[in-house]
């Protein structure tokens, strides 16, 4: 049990802390806010007593904490270089680079992305969804603040090897909080890719994955499955719920009719119109990695189960 008044204050931390991030022009500014938002995330995740729960706190804190200092030290000496501490005006190559990085360990993209399943894991559901969707925004509407002035080749390089580590590392999972943290992985994969090209699209493709997250993460919450093995019992006492889940995770995985697929093939036309044919016939590629265990969960579901 938490006091109401504690829940309050860090609800309202987290938002706050959010908020001050995506509307401040000053780098310090954003920094405040990612703090405050880190801070008070941190009893949400250890609220349940056990073991693995501290261990996640802790994970997070530390991945976080590393981030942030990374961040210090870009937007630092980025103001030495240029006596600027607006976040557009962040024009030192080195600044912009390690800027990146901390920004892909803030929202878990890989190769910094060690901590985000096994944070989800050592946690709630609740938590789960909130770590997998609002903590991502701050992040990511600082790379899309700076996006100009990045390198594409780092934000594409970087693209495709989170879609592979996501593709990849989902596959053998039984656990669905691991699973959703790989899908989460490889989403941000395709967001970061574009972002090199369209940034506009990067923000499209994000907020299309948090809306079908969110329903995703919540209907495993009322249902509290958290294992494959789960999920393959509910279809007879909540039959649409799980049919819900299994649709939901096709669209995330870009299957055409589904919403998802509508930013993938988005992202895909902008990559041939650049002349990035190569490029794209790798996304596709490992977007199939990923096809393969959605279609796996779907068939456990929807087929092995229903009468």
């Amino acid at each position: 049990y938490i006091n109401p008044t504690s829940i309050t204050i860090i609800t309202l931390s987290i938002i706050t802390g959010t908020i001050m991030t995506m509307s401040s022009s000053n780098w310090l500014m954003a920094w405040i806010g990612l703090e405050l938002n880190m801070l008070a995330i941190l009893p949400i995740i250890s609220k349940p007593k056990t073991t693995r729960a501290s261990e996640a706190t802790i994970k997070y804190f530390l991945t976080q904490a590393i981030a942030s200092a990374m961040m210090l030290l870009s937007s630092t000496t980025n103001a030495w270089q240029t006596g600027n501490w607006d976040i557009p005006e962040l024009k030192n190559k080195f600044s912009t680079t390690i800027m990146t990085l901390s920004l892909m360990m803030k929202m878990g993209a890989a190769p910094i992305h060690f901590w985000l399943p096994e944070v989800l894991q050592g946690t709630t559901l609740q938590t789960a969804l909130l770590i997998t969707t609002w903590q991502k925004l701050a992040p990511i509407s600082l790379m899309y603040m700076i996006s100009n002035n990045i390198q594409p080749a780092l934000l594409m390089s970087a693209g495709i090897l989170s879609m592979i580590v996501g593709g990849l590392g989902g596959i053998n999972q039984t656990q669905l909080r691991k699973t959703m943290a790989y899908s989460s992985i490889n989403n941000l994969g395709w967001t970061i890719m574009i972002m090199a090209l369209s940034p506009n699209l990067a923000v499209m493709n994000i907020s299309i994955y948090i809306i079908m997250t969110t329903p995703i993460f919540l209907m495993m919450t009322n249902m509290s499955t958290k294992t494959l093995q789960n999920l393959t019992t509910t279809w007879t006492t909540s039959t649409t719920t799980t049919l819900s889940i299994a649709l939901l995770m096709l669209s995330t995985s870009g299957l055409p009719p589904f919403t998802g697929f509508m930013p993938k093939m988005l992202a895909l036309n902008e990559l041939i119109t650049q002349k990035l044919t190569t490029l794209a016939t790798l996304a596709i590629m490992t977007s199939l990695f990923s096809l393969l265990f959605y279609l796996r969960i779907a068939y456990l579901i929807m087929v092995l189960t229903s009468p």
